[in-house]
């Protein structure tokens, strides 16, 4: 059993909540599963910028409770049916934060047998180029049971860059939105790719394969 919540509020209410970025963001979503906020995430989350708000969404294995900063007409929570991914096509919509790390030569570098300098991987920079965007999704459904279909135009939106706050800490991701459709290859790895999600940033929004069904025959 398994559930998808859709949350809309409008942007007064969040910023009276203080939901002004990504980690906040995450806590509150947090409040949706009570008594559990010190184990590890269990579910996936996507929240949406819109004209006159914000909708959230959660992905999860265990029925969501609507926190008290959601009102009831902004909650809607719908039982996956066991049949929904047993399809072949899908129309896809995922939020993702593609990155690349950079190698980098150590400070310190132990005498090799070879005499080689040996490269460690060093921090993860964000994906721009639509080549390359591409290329990482492709190798992500390479690896997550599905491929996506090339007669169908693939839409890959602009970088947002999404900053956060954490204590001290200050960062940001790097957002970038594909629409298009797939093709289920391996449906036992596609329901586990569901279900964990796609690329890196997953605590913080990332991501979440919205899906629908669709007919290509």
């Amino acid at each position: 059993m398994s559930w998808l919540t859709k949350i809309e509020i409008d942007a007064s209410l969040a910023y009276k909540n203080k939901f002004i970025d990504s980690y906040t963001w995450h806590q509150a979503l947090w409040q949706c599963f009570p008594g559990r906020s010190s184990q590890k995430r269990s579910f996936l989350t996507r929240v949406d910028e819109t004209s006159h708000g914000f909708i959230a969404w959660i992905l999860s294995l265990d029925k969501p409770i609507r926190p008290s900063w959601c009102p009831e007409e902004g909650w809607a929570i719908k039982e996956i049916s066991p049949g929904f991914l047993n399809h072949r096509w899908y129309a896809f919509n995922l939020k993702a934060n593609p990155t690349k790390a950079i190698m980098q030569k150590p400070a310190v570098v132990a005498p090799a047998i070879d005499g080689q300098i040996r490269l460690t991987r060093g921090k993860r920079v964000p994906l721009t180029k639509r080549e390359d965007l591409k290329a990482w999704l492709e190798r992500k459904a390479a690896q997550g049971g599905f491929k996506i279909v090339e007669t169908i135009p693939l839409d890959i939106g602009p970088m947002a860059e999404s900053y956060f706050s954490r204590g001290e800490q200050k960062a940001y991701h790097g957002s970038i939105q594909f629409r298009g459709v797939l093709e289920v290859t391996n449906k036992e790895v596609f329901e586990k790719t569901y279900y964990s999600g796609i690329g890196s940033a997953k605590a913080f929004g990332y991501g979440l394969l919205l899906l629908a069904p669709v007919s290509l025959n």
